[in-house]
């Protein structure tokens, strides 16, 4: 049996990962697994699409990040929700559910 192929519509990357940011700051490989880990493996994240993201959400002042030293004792980039980003990832959310319930609607009629 194949898995499913999900695609995430345009934008939820950026809101799964300002939720992943907003539970404790992060290094992007760390993002990407818990991304997997939350979604019962539905969900993977490529590094060809997580990084521009992660770069798009800091130039837009939703997240900083910082060179640390990771579990394994490497230098990685943690990312840490700003201010601002918690206010975006409110909007985010809020525009999820409404588009979910829409969505919903269409498909759950006979």
């Amino acid at each position: 049996m194949s898995k499913a192929k999900s695609d995430l519509l345009q934008g939820t990357l950026d809101l799964l990962i300002l939720k992943i940011l907003d539970l404790e700051p992060m290094h992007g490989w760390g993002i990407s697994q818990r991304i997997l880990q939350m979604s019962e493996s539905v969900l993977q994240v490529n590094q060809g699409s997580l990084y521009p993201a992660l770069h798009r959400l800091e130039e837009q002042n939703w997240i900083t990040s910082e060179w640390k030293t990771s579990e394994n004792n490497r230098q990685a980039k943690y990312y840490e929700l700003t201010k601002r980003g918690r206010g975006q990832l409110a909007t985010e959310r809020e525009n999820w559910l409404r588009l979910s319930v829409a969505v919903g609607r269409i498909v759950g009629t006979a």
